[in-house]
């Protein structure tokens, strides 16, 4: 397991960042080093209309890195017609630059795409040397298979139309299924956030009585790697979905949890309805505190009523979607991936290894 007390690690990452040398000398040539490999311009970052606060972080975050002082945040200037139509305008230059763009498609799921593609475009036809799409949640992820007669694969849609929008590279976060890699031509960085989230309970909660409990079986793997990471035991809700306008229905637990305090696993979490049966299921095997860690918060009202009335210990998750402050419970501890994409962000420019990040 990762060392907790080492305070230089990434979070979200296995990897220490090294100290810096005594002199200014020293940074310099360090620096020189790693610039030496970079076959870009020089970086620029901007941010969509759904990930200014993310932005900004992760623009604070590189900001303070050598040879980053002088970089900050671009937001490009937005107008919405009267049609809907979207217009953007950039206000800076970035001919020839090695340019990120950070933008996750929350909600409106649709302005936040559409924005996006455009924000492409506009990137493209001024001439940047590289487009690279940081898109921390991406939507339509669920749908990336032909499950039932007549029906579309918009996950391949949606990658199709960002490589068509002119994205050179695409960085991304958990996304649903693995596959999804499959359908885009262009190389990308997809992410995990499970680090960041377990080092968290490991750091934060008393492991000798806690159950791992995947939220379904479709989520078994990841519910594996939880436990074995914390090194406690796992369990599953069994749980059917009769058609699609129907909740989910937990049918029952496989694995013991009576006694122990629980620690429910997903990736997301829309309507809430799952996680309110699986607290019934396991709270009705005996279950003492509970407790629910997942990566994107695409949070609809009702979610935040049902999470409210679950008397959940702690609701733990990331910032891929923004909340805003108003609607946060007492109870969510949200952790920030802007380290993680940061990280990634200067390795990719830097032409260096994204997996030395997680020891691959």
């Amino acid at each position: 397991m990762t060392d907790l007390s080492d305070t230089s690690k990434v979070p979200g990452t296995k990897y220490a960042r090294q100290p810096e040398h005594d002199t200014a000398e020293a940074n310099a040539v360090n620096y020189a080093d790693r610039t030496s490999r970079m076959r870009f311009g020089k970086m620029k970052l901007f941010a969509g209309s759904a990930s200014k606060e993310l932005g900004q972080e992760i623009a604070d975050y590189i900001a303070g890195q050598d040879g980053y002082e002088n970089l900050h945040l671009g937001i490009p200037n937005r107008t919405q017609f009267s049609n809907e139509n979207i217009f953007i305008r950039l206000e800076e230059s970035v001919r020839g630059r090695d340019v990120y763009l950070i933008q996750s498609m929350s909600s409106p799921v649709h302005d936040n795409l559409m924005e996006m593609l455009i924000m492409i475009d506009a990137l493209k036809r001024d001439a940047a040397w590289r487009v690279n799409l940081v898109v921390p949640y991406m939507s339509y992820t669920r749908s990336d298979k032909k499950d039932q007669p007549r029906v579309p694969i918009t996950a391949r849609l949606i990658a199709n139309m960002i490589e068509t929008a002119g994205a050179d590279r695409y960085i991304t976060i958990d996304l649903h299924s693995g596959q999804i890699q499959g359908f885009f031509n262009i190389p990308g960085d997809a992410l995990t956030a499970f680090y960041l989230l377990s080092d968290y309970v490991a750091e934060k909660y008393d492991l000798t009585n806690l159950v791992v409990v995947a939220t379904d079986l479709g989520f078994a793997k990841q519910g594996r790697n939880w436990a074995a990471r914390l090194n406690v035991p796992l369990a599953f809700v069994e749980k059917r979905r009769v058609d699609n306008k129907e909740k989910p229905q937990a049918m029952s637990l496989i694995g013991d949890v009576a006694g122990k305090n629980v620690l429910l696993v997903d990736d997301e979490v829309n309507t809430a309805a799952s996680i309110v049966n699986a607290v019934d299921v396991v709270r009705r095997a005996g279950a003492q505190e509970v407790s629910f860690a997942f990566t994107h918060a695409f949070l609809a009202e009702v979610a935040y009523e049902r999470f409210d009335k679950l008397n959940l210990k702690e609701i733990i998750f990331t910032n891929t979607i923004h909340i805003p402050e108003a609607k946060r419970l007492p109870n969510m501890k949200i952790l920030s991936v802007a380290p993680l994409l940061s990280e990634v962000i200067i390795r990719g420019h830097e032409g260096r290894s994204v997996g030395e990040l997680f020891d691959e």
